[in-house]
């Protein structure tokens, strides 16, 4: 593949750089890294009695893990997608759809750095 001579990288890094600090934030807002894998994140559980808590108290707590585990979820996938569209700026093969191979439309990775497709192929 062709490296990306009509692309701005250094400007669409610096925007993936700094999405990557919030999402960062974000997701230890609701889940650390897995210590038995450093590629993952997971949930973290909040810390209740069960046995002295009352049964609405546990229930809402169950409600708010799998809510954050939603959430985790997709902010881990937008996460990975930021770190794979950082290691491609590095490598060359950045603003290259992954179905197709075609660029990537300048407008469309200007409005998302992190885009892994065309716009044909978005759909």
């Amino acid at each position: 593949m062709k490296k990306r001579e009509d692309l701005n990288l250094e400007h669409l890094k610096e925007a993936l750089n700094k999405e990557m600090a919030v999402l960062k934030k974000e997701l230890t807002s609701v889940g650390r890294i897995n210590p038995d894998n450093p590629a993952d994140w997971e949930t973290v559980a909040p810390k209740i009695d069960v046995s002295l808590a009352d049964p609405n108290e546990s229930a809402d707590r169950f409600e708010e893990i799998e809510s954050n585990e939603a959430i985790l979820g997709d902010l881990e996938e937008r996460f990975n997608d930021v770190k794979n569209a950082l290691s491609e700026i590095e490598t060359g093969e950045y603003g290259f759809c992954k179905v197709g191979g075609e660029p990537i439309e300048k407008e469309r990775l200007e409005a998302n750095p992190s885009a892994r497709t065309c716009i044909n192929h978005s759909k």
